[in-house]
This record gives C-alpha cells, structure tokens and sequence, in this order.
C-alpha cells in the first residue's frame, strides 16, 4: 500500500516554532493535508516524548514515527529516525555528557561531528541523513564537500533534498548515487500551509515506524513531491541584505561581497549542486512533483496577502469538506470536481500541474514567488 509521509518537523520546545505546535494539532493537520505517516519532531526532548505518548494509536490513524533534528560541531543538521521513543531516551542518555540543553531545546547542539552522532545513532538502531543539505546554512554542502568527509568511517541511510532542491539536485552527486531522497516539511507550524509542504509517497506492507524505517532501507519511496525550487529561499546565488542575484562567476570576481551594500553572497542551491554534480547519467529516481500549497493558490485567485483570512479559510473548508484532504486535492481531483467549488482555483491546480506558472527565483534568503 502506498502512503503519504513527512519524516521531520519540530515541537513547541523548538527556537521559532508555534506554539500551536502540539501532538493533537499535528495530527488533525496532517489529517486536514492528507499526510497519513508523520515524524514526532524533537524526539530527543523527555517531555515532548511523554506528550506524545497518549497519541501514538491515534483516531485518524496516522503513524507517528519518532524522529528529531540535530545540530554537530560545525553546524551542520541531521535528521535521525528510530522505530520508538525508548531509543530517543538511549540516545539523550549518549548525549548528556555534550550537550546541556537536550531538556529544553527541541533541537540541540552536540558537540560532536557528524562520524560520532552516526555512531551514536547507529548504536541505539536508528537512521541517520543530512537535514536539507543543499542549503547554504546549517547544511551539509555548507559545512563539508561531501558525505563521506561528514560522516567518515560511518554510513547515512537518506538524504533530504530541502526546499529548494529537487532530485535532479543530487542525483549527479557520485555519493548518493545508491541513497533515497527524503522530501519532508521541516514544519514549524501545524497549519496545512506548512505540514506536508513537501511530502514522499511510500509503498510499505504494515503502517508501524518499523516498516518505515525498513522502506527507506529497500528505496521504496515512489513519489517525492515539494516546492518548486526555485521558490525557495536560497535557490540562487544572492546577497543576503539587498536579495541581489549574481551568477557564480560574478560571485567570485566579486569576492562573495556585493557592491550595492557590501552584504555577504551566498552560494545558491543550484550552482553548489552545478558544481558537486560529477556523474555524466544522473542515477534514476522517483518521479518529483512540484506542488504549490493549496492556501496559497486560494489566496492568489481571492487576491488576498495571507492564506490565512477569513476568506481564503472558508474557501479553503468547503474544498476540505467536500473532497477530504488537501494532497488528494493537489493531485488527483478531476478539475471539472474543483471546478464545482471555485472555477478560479481549479484552473490554478491545473497550471500547476501542468507545470505553467512563472517562477521568479529566491535567494540570499528571501523566497521566490510565482504567478500563474
């Protein structure tokens, strides 16, 4: 059977996350999305843990697999799966002696590199992979120049692209050659604008943690679905004061400072993964479907600044009402069904589809926008 699953997001116990942020409205977000597999978020945290207790058999049936991000010595994040929350108390125990806030951060700084949280990871039977590891902070690709220099004599079991990467991204990159792609969405807020954002399909036998853990093993994710990448923040190489954009050659001659406010330019996504792509045939992968949140195209076709009006809300209820969540929505609802609740907002899940917007790219920080 297949399906829909977001391996990472975060608590109310982590820096700039809503503290709305709670297992109940977790779950009747991805209920309300269409997300039926979700990570815990922040399982290293005791008390996070015991909240989550009660909700693990849950009445919308969604599996909670546990799961929390990390921060090493040189900054970069991680992402770590297990099949229970009893291996996140093993491993809080391992990481007491380096860190001195793993029961008040929800995601903590280790003084450890990447080798030894692996190990550490790999002892107690979890997984292990870089957090959005293409983006210019708190990366992989920001911190080292490959995998193997991160977790040396260890090994990663997935890789999660991030917002503003999709698979053509890595598959050039030799070292993930036999690695999946996790597309997941780094959630700070329950709301459907942000849960599920970017999502994978997955074909597993039983719905337990267990089972999906052992489908990242055998590579069975089917789909990978997220953002357009050139929404994302740091797509393109650009100042991250003014948002100016340069191509890489300008960003060197330039000294990575720019001339309009001596700010600092960032590498973009797409010219780090330019430049790390080394195979001459990308390895096969899933199909990658780029997806807009369904709030937003509500907002565009309403003319509203916010998803979250009282307009664009109660647009937002009747398509949930009618057709159950909004991923079916997004992918498989006829237009002519869409059309019988909003004819504007049906001819923009179609566009999208279709792939016919224009993209104006992000950079330096600053999202990219789209028109239909």
């Amino acid at each position: 059977m297949q399906k829909n699953v977001d391996l990472h997001l975060h608590s109310c116990f982590s820096m700039a996350t809503s503290p709305n942020m709670l297992p109940e409205n977790i779950l009747s977000g991805c209920k309300i999305k269409g997300i039926e597999i979700v990570g815990s978020g922040d399982a290293l945290h005791p008390e996070w843990r015991r909240m989550w207790r009660p909700y693990l058999d849950n009445e919308y049936g969604i599996t909670v697999v546990p799961q929390t991000e990390v921060e090493d010595s040189s900054r970069m994040h991680h992402v770590i799966l297990a099949e229970t929350f009893d291996q996140f108390a093993e491993l809080q125990e391992i990481f007491a002696p380096v860190c001195g806030h793993l029961t008040t951060a929800g995601r903590p700084h280790l003084q450890l590199n990447g080798e030894d949280i692996a190990s550490a990871v790999h002892e107690i039977g979890g997984m292990i992979g870089p957090a959005h590891a293409f983006t210019p902070w708190t990366s992989l690709f920001a911190a080292y120049a490959s995998p193997s220099e991160c977790y040396g004599e260890e090994w990663f079991e997935f890789c999660e692209l991030g917002l503003s990467a999709d698979s053509t991204y890595g598959a050039g990159i030799a070292e993930f050659a036999e690695i999946p792609f996790l597309t997941n969405s780094d959630a700070h807020s329950p709301t459907p604008v942000k849960l599920g954002r970017e999502f994978m399909r997955m074909e597993i036998r039983v719905e337990s943690p267990k089972a999906v853990l052992a489908g990242i093993s055998a590579n069975a994710i089917v789909l990978n679905a997220g953002f357009f990448p050139e929404v994302g923040k740091y797509n393109r190489t650009a100042c991250t004061r003014c948002y100016e954009q340069f191509s890489l050659a300008e960003a060197e001659r330039l000294h990575w400072k720019c001339p309009h406010d001596k700010g600092r330019i960032k590498l973009g996504v797409r010219e780090r993964a330019e430049k790390l792509s080394t195979l001459s045939e990308q390895t096969p992968r899933p199909p990658y479907l780029k997806i807009i949140a369904l709030g937003e195209m509500i907002a565009r076709a309403l003319g509203t600044t916010s998803p979250n009006t009282k307009k664009c809300t109660a647009l937002y209820g009747r398509f949930i009402e009618t057709f159950d969540n909004e991923i079916a929505i997004l992918l498989e609802i006829p237009a002519w069904d869409l059309c019988s609740i909003s004819q504007e907002v049906a001819n923009e899940v179609v566009k999208m589809r279709e792939g016919r917007i224009s993209l104006f790219p992000g950079g330096g920080g600053k999202y990219g926008s789209f028109l239909f």
